[in-house]
């Protein structure tokens, strides 16, 4: 699909995202009349919109696992990614650990899976790939015992859309 990104300085948002979204944040789509934000809801919006290759699986069951995994980053990751983007010292701390735990807790899933829900790229790694990506600039570094994990985001950091989709502060952001 052919789109534009506009990388956002998180410290100096221009004014026409708090227009575009009332909590003031990003990601925004924009597509014609249609402004969407959140991102796992532009993520499904995106899968039902070009369905090659469809991340959402079919069975109904599957994806209300999924639309439950999604919470569970919500409530579990990106509510804290939110407070190190805010760059609070003393709640990033904590923001680093509860991150850190909870991606801990995910490893043993790749000990025997190539994605989060067996040989298949879905939703669920669309959803936690920047998370792992920006690992460094959060300041998180994961034990050894959580290798699984860096293993299934490096497979994911290699697939040739990954890269193309990356903003140029996000290129940056690993070493």
């Amino acid at each position: 699909m052919d789109f534009e990104i506009r990388d956002v300085d998180l410290f100096n948002k221009p004014e026409d995202i708090a227009m575009m979204n009332p909590y003031g944040q990003v990601p925004v789509l924009v597509e014609r009349d249609l402004i969407l934000y959140e991102s796992n809801i532009i993520n499904e919006y995106i899968d039902e919109r070009f369905p090659h290759p469809q991340l959402m699986p079919a069975d109904p069951v599957q994806r209300g696992r999924v639309r439950l995994f999604l919470h569970n980053f919500e409530q579990g990751i990106f509510v804290h990614v939110h407070t190190l983007e805010k760059d609070k010292a003393k709640a990033a701390d904590k923001a680093r650990t509860a991150i850190r735990e909870h991606l801990i807790q995910l490893a043993p899933i790749f000990t025997k899976n190539r994605y989060m829900l067996g040989d298949e790229f879905s939703m669920l790694d669309v959803a936690i790939a920047p998370v792992l990506w920006r690992l460094d600039c959060f300041g998180i570094q994961l034990p050894n015992h959580a290798a699984p994990l860096m293993k299934y985001a490096e497979r994911i950091f290699s697939r040739p859309a990954y890269i193309e989709a990356l903003t140029p502060s996000e290129k940056v952001m690993r070493r």
